[in-house]
């Protein structure tokens, strides 16, 4: 077996599906012949919190933890609420945000290079060096965000030669919450330094998609993979579909990620058609902003909606088989099209259509129409949308409403490890 080093700040209990890429390729690499050894912060400040994604940890891994020291804590004196909402990613738009909140994000952004999670770095480097040397680890790869773990595998590589694979999740100065964070042009070059020093000292980098993968061939000429996100096999299981026209969204509905088009559409469709209006039902399962919840408001869909918070991934997966659609909502923005949320690859096995609205051209695009797993509209194809909408909602109604999905293999969790272990092992 080859050890082989992961370290990541997400780790159960943490939810979300930042943590699921890595919990997964955990539990398939042994049978790939690597052995994995975990090493992640002793005291996180995790936005979210899945107890149920702990039961998933494998027996017999070894994960190494370390006190890690977050302003989070500092911050939250000041305002708890506003110190969650940024910790998970909830930016208020400009003209909303309080003056606590425009001071949070301009000292997140310029004194906190690259992230909040900057003073684990050095801590990190001193307590894996003598592991690393004492356990004859020959690879270590990190995964990013926060971006700043690369930097603990800077260090290292530098320090020990050990060869080194960065993840990146999500791009890294072009990730679309760099403009809320009040930069300064000196900070904007210190992110960008810190960026060709990672991609370029790496042995190999690893991406979720290939948008980043064609924008890090700019950067680097270090070799790149793309590895996506995926699915696992699970045991939840439903018996029937829900009696309502139920349109239902999983994840985190930020303040940019606020379908106007959708909901004013969704709100002519109520008006128009009666039968329409008596069966259809908007589900919000995760964390949503106050500016999406104004929007839905405002677009008269209050009788309509139902806001249902953060649940256990189990629950999670009920609600996705037992929806009629799922919608999929991406900024419109040329910074997202790289953007392929983890929730996509559980969407396109929950035998339930995926309704999704994003910029033109994204990566994820490919995937639904490649899949044969649901339509994708930009958020210029307003009359598309609401056409489409209809013919589910016909389809609904004469329960035909089903999917029939191809090429579903490669992306499951198991068939990505093994490309992940070929890397490993330098194929």
């Amino acid at each position: 077996m080859k050890k082989t080093l992961i370290i990541t700040y997400y780790w159960p209990p943490a939810g979300g599906p930042g943590v699921q890429r890595w919990l997964k390729f955990v539990k398939y690499l042994p049978e790939f012949g690597i052995e994995p050894v975990v090493y992640c912060p002793e005291n996180p400040n995790y936005p979210i919190i899945d107890q149920s994604l702990v039961n998933e940890i494998p027996d017999n891994i070894t994960i190494l933890k370390q006190t890690i020291n977050e302003p989070y804590g500092l911050a939250s004196w000041f305002s708890k609420g506003s110190s969650k909402k940024i910790s998970s990613g909830v930016i208020p738009k400009a003209k909303k945000q309080s003056l606590i909140e425009k001071a949070m994000l301009y000292v997140r952004g310029n004194y906190f290079i690259p992230d909040a999670r900057k003073n684990w770095v050095q801590p990190s480097v001193s307590f894996l060096s003598d592991y690393i040397e004492k356990h004859k680890i020959e690879t270590i790869i990190t995964t990013g965000p926060p971006h700043s773990l690369h930097l603990i595998g800077l260090q290292l590589k530098a320090r020990l030669g050990v060869r080194w694979l960065a993840d990146f999740r999500d791009p890294w100065t072009t990730i679309g919450y760099h403009k809320d964070l009040k930069l300064t042009d000196s900070s904007k070059a210190k992110h960008i330094d810190l960026e060709q020093k990672v991609l370029n000292t790496a042995d190999e980098i690893i991406v979720t998609s290939n948008h980043t993968k064609n924008e890090f061939q700019n950067k680097t000429k270090q070799p790149i993979t793309v590895i996506t996100n995926g699915y696992d096999v699970h045991s939840v299981r439903v018996e029937v579909k829900d009696e309502k026209f139920t349109l239902s969204h999983i994840g985190s509905l930020l303040s940019e990620r606020n379908p106007v088009v959708l909901w004013e559409t969704l709100s002519e469709l109520i008006q128009d058609d009666e039968a329409f209006s008596e069966a259809f039902k908007l589900q919000l399962i995760g964390v949503v902003s106050d500016d999406v919840i104004e929007s839905i408001h405002q677009n008269g869909l209050n009788n309509h909606v139902d806001v249902v918070g953060y649940v256990s991934h189990d629950e999670a997966l009920k609600f996705q088989m037992q929806s009629e659609l799922l919608l999929l909502i991406e900024i419109d923005s040329e910074d997202t099209k790289a953007i392929i949320p983890g929730k996509v690859f559980e969407y396109i096995v929950s035998e339930t259509p995926i309704l999704a609205i994003g910029p033109k051209d994204a990566d994820v695009e490919q995937i639904i129409k490649s899949t044969n797993t649901g339509t994708y509209f930009n958020y210029q194809q307003k009359a598309q949308l609401k056409l489409q909408i209809l013919n589910y909602f016909e389809a609904f109604k004469n329960k035909t409403l089903t999917v029939n999905a191809i090429g579903l293999q490669q992306y499951s969790r198991k068939v990505l490890t093994q490309k992940l272990s070929e890397i490993i092992k330098g194929r």
